[in-house]
């Protein structure tokens, strides 16, 4: 059994798991029964897609975000697969963009309308044919645009180019042939430029992505990876898998050499695979066990022990897979920091799970919100296959705030959509749907800067879909605009007293300057 230490400091110490109300959680949904052991879910911050049973061929469904309750039985599917689906995965940088993979040896991209679907989609976008056998697993890149990868039945990972105007690609840019067994997970590094897989063999390696080269590989036998994960910058990765003794087992290892891992800790002898998620701007991992109802949540650190135990988040409902909410669809004003949606197969139910650190204040937390990955590639598909290595487009979780290293738009991006500004100086870009972010094209004078702010108007998007002043539909929206309101209220009360004080500072430069006059 693992050790954990009595006490230790920690601003996310007291992070809890709160489920979502039955109204809030998507009911009826046929869930796969496929004993792959992959998500089967995939969520951004417009949509919800989960694998479901299908009789002929495979299918998943594409839910909106906020289409809560009870599923229509004949609710359209996304259906085009000749096989079981196993593997699905939104683009990061395109919410309506999503790649599925299949027992039929194809993986398809499909375009999701902004409109609900009114009929079953099996027109996909592109179609990628290079398996010989069933595909696992699919990937994208990080940091660059339109690069997928693949691993399938056939031991091999296939890197694709989708910048292309062909709507099927019969041969990847790269063909990785250095395992000896099924692929059972892939992991990139912050910047792409490195990539993990575990294989069927229980071996780790890390791979240059684009020669298809081994870098290093396990020696150790006492610990048989099943998934990994780079840990962020600090130059570890994290594996779960099973010991010698048939426990299920976390092992911490140093990226620059594989002989031995760094910290190892048992947790139980169940048999369900290890899960793992890693939040880089928290430094925290969160442990979710396939069969199990619980989700284990730890710190990370680049210091010995490495893992630091929370706590874990417990219900007696197992789960069969999970879907993670990335950073930019968050709810920022309740300190909601990390969010599930959690796979019941039993109940047909999708439930969210919101992480959230308890704080008392209801302004934005900056501490716990650092700059985190935006929804904008830094590099395009062709820069990348020749060589060149960027981090992720920061941008910051503040309501209208602005991108932290701005890049000029790339020309495999639909072009930015331009809205009209309230005034001159104030323009706001949208980029595929996104958040929008606020750009001040000319300088504000500092004397007029506070009226600036307040005359400024910026548009919002709601679920992806471009509407201007939207009513609130649901509690959390009625909370966050009433949380918008008070800001308003708090900065017109400070630039009041700020005029209340330079009145009277004015008024008593008058009467000095009378009394001085007086004087002589």
């Amino acid at each position: 059994m693992s050790w954990h230490s009595q006490y230790r400091s920690s601003k996310f110490r007291h992070v809890f798991g709160k489920p979502a109300s039955k109204e809030n959680c998507y009911d009826s949904v046929p869930i796969t029964h496929s004993v792959q052991d992959n998500h089967f879910c995939a969520v951004n911050p417009c949509f919800i897609a989960v694998v479901t049973e299908c009789s002929c061929g495979g299918a998943f469904f594409v839910i909106p975000l906020n289409q809560t309750g009870k599923l229509d039985p004949h609710y359209p599917r996304v259906c085009g697969h000749g096989g079981n689906v196993l593997d699905i995965k939104w683009n990061p940088f395109n919410d309506f963009e999503i790649a599925s993979c299949s027992e039929d040896t194809t993986i398809k991209i499909w375009d999701i309308p902004k409109q609900l679907l009114t009929k079953n989609l099996t027109a996909c976008k592109k179609e990628l044919m290079g398996h010989t056998r069933r595909v696992g697993l699919v990937e994208w890149h990080p940091t660059a645009a339109n690069i997928l990868f693949s691993s399938g039945y056939d031991f091999k990972v296939m890197v694709w180019n989708l910048d292309t105007k062909e709507s099927v690609i019969m041969s990847p840019v790269r063909t990785i042939t250095c395992h000896q067994g099924v692929i059972l997970s892939m992991s990139f590094n912050t910047n792409g430029s490195l990539l993990a897989t575990t294989c069927k063999d229980r071996k780790l390696r890390i791979l240059d992505p684009r020669a298809g080269t081994v870098l290093q590989e396990t020696s150790c036998t006492g610990h048989r990876a099943n998934k990994v994960l780079f840990l962020g910058n600090l130059n570890k990765l994290l594996s779960t898998g099973t010991s010698q003794w048939n426990n299920r087992q976390l092992a911490v290892w140093d990226q620059d050499n594989l002989s031995q891992p760094l910290f190892e800790m048992d947790l139980d002898g169940s048999s369900g695979v290890l899960f793992p998620f890693y939040d880089a701007d928290t430094n925290m991992l969160y442990v979710v066990g396939k069969g199990d109802g619980n989700i284990r949540y730890y710190e990370v650190s680049a210091d010995k022990p490495h893992l630091s135990y929370l706590t874990e988040y417990r219900s007696h409902s197992p789960q069969k897979g999970m879907g993670v909410m990335p950073k930019r669809g968050l709810d920022v004003t309740s300190c909601e920091i990390f969010r599930f949606y959690k796979l019941i197969t039993s109940k047909g139910l999708i439930e969210p799970i919101s992480m959230i650190v308890p704080r008392r204040s209801e302004s934005y937390q900056e501490d716990i919100y650092p700059p985190t990955a935006g929804a904008r590639p830094s590099l395009t598909a062709q820069e990348w296959l020749c060589g060149m290595n960027k981090g992720p487009v920061m941008v910051s979780l503040r309501p209208c705030s602005e991108l932290l290293n701005p890049q000029p738009l790339l020309p495999e991006t639909p072009p930015s959509v331009s809205m009209a500004p309230s005034k001159q100086t104030d323009k706001v870009v949208v980029d595929n749907g996104r958040r929008a972010f606020s750009r001040l094209e000319e300088k504000v004078p500092r004397q007029g800067a506070a009226e600036h702010r307040l005359e400024e108007k910026t548009p919002r998007l709601t679920n992806g879909f471009d509407m201007e002043c939207p009513p609130p539909k649901t509690e959390n929206e009625l909370l966050q605009m009433f949380y918008r309101q008070q800001e308003e209220i708090r900065r017109l009360r400070e630039l009041l007293t700020q005029r209340e004080v330079q009145a009277k500072q004015l008024e008593l430069e008058v009467q000095n300057s009378r009394m001085g006059s007086q004087r002589f």
